[in-house]
């Protein structure tokens, strides 16, 4: 990956999951939410304290991780789309054998 990260910023693909209704409906892109949950691809090297020392992150790369709905900056690189956010923007690190959320309506 080209793409690194500075201090406690955290880059991340999205993962997307089907949505589908209970009647086996297909939900088109347009009516979507996007999904909130993503792989982490980078990360930055800490967050720098005002004393000057400098705080690993708690999240490395591999980690699904759940961020909140407006968090992050969207950007495109090579036809692919990242979201590129803090480390405090980061909600919950997912278990390896969690399945990601399937809404149903």
């Amino acid at each position: 990956m080209n793409l690194r990260p500075l201090y406690d910023r955290i880059v991340l693909k999205r993962i997307e999951d089907t949505e589908t209704t209970r009647n086996g409906i297909i939900i088109p892109d347009s009516a979507k939410e996007k999904p909130q949950e993503g792989e982490v691809l980078a990360v930055g090297h800490g967050k720098r304290l005002e004393d000057g020392r400098l705080v690993p992150l708690d999240v490395k790369v591999g980690d699904r991780v759940l961020f909140g709905k407006y968090s992050g900056n969207e950007t495109r690189l090579s036809g692919t789309d990242y979201i590129i956010i803090r480390e405090d923007e980061v909600l919950a690190i997912l278990s390896a054998d969690a399945t990601p959320a399937v809404k149903t309506s």
